[in-house]
């Protein structure tokens, strides 16, 4: 057995006091990280699932719609919205531009945005 201990009842004591101190702040420290990991957790269960398409907003009256992004690309600015997948194909067919980042258009099975429609065939 270590016998490195101090002699005398009264250290033996304060050595004991001492160190349940450190055990409450430990075991304090410890109940706080389990607390902040289980709101971690909760957080990410309760998060609202990504969406699938996005529009981002221009600044100004009404603030216009100015690029269409794919739910999680990176090059969405802060000022948009979820849009539903027809939205977003109604706002690239009418002139809104497709992120070149994430490439909405080629998900949304829209083959080319630059191309003018074909002319309508006329009837004799």
């Amino acid at each position: 057995m270590f016998d490195d201990l101090p002699p005398d009842l009264a250290r033996l004591l304060t050595l004991r006091v001492w160190h349940a101190m450190w055990l409450q702040r430990i075991d304090t420290k410890i109940a706080a990280l389990r607390e902040r990991e289980t709101e971690r957790e909760q957080g990410r269960q309760n998060r609202p699932p990504e969406p699938d398409w996005i529009v981002e907003l221009g600044i100004g009256n009404g603030r216009p719609p100015i690029e269409v992004h794919v739910g999680g690309c990176y090059a969405a600015g802060k000022r948009r919205r979820p849009v539903p997948r027809d939205e977003a194909r109604r706002l690239l067919t009418a002139g809104v531009r497709a992120c070149g980042h994430c490439q909405p258009d080629t998900g949304l099975d829209i083959l080319d945005l630059s191309a003018d429609p074909a002319p309508a065939p006329t009837l004799h």
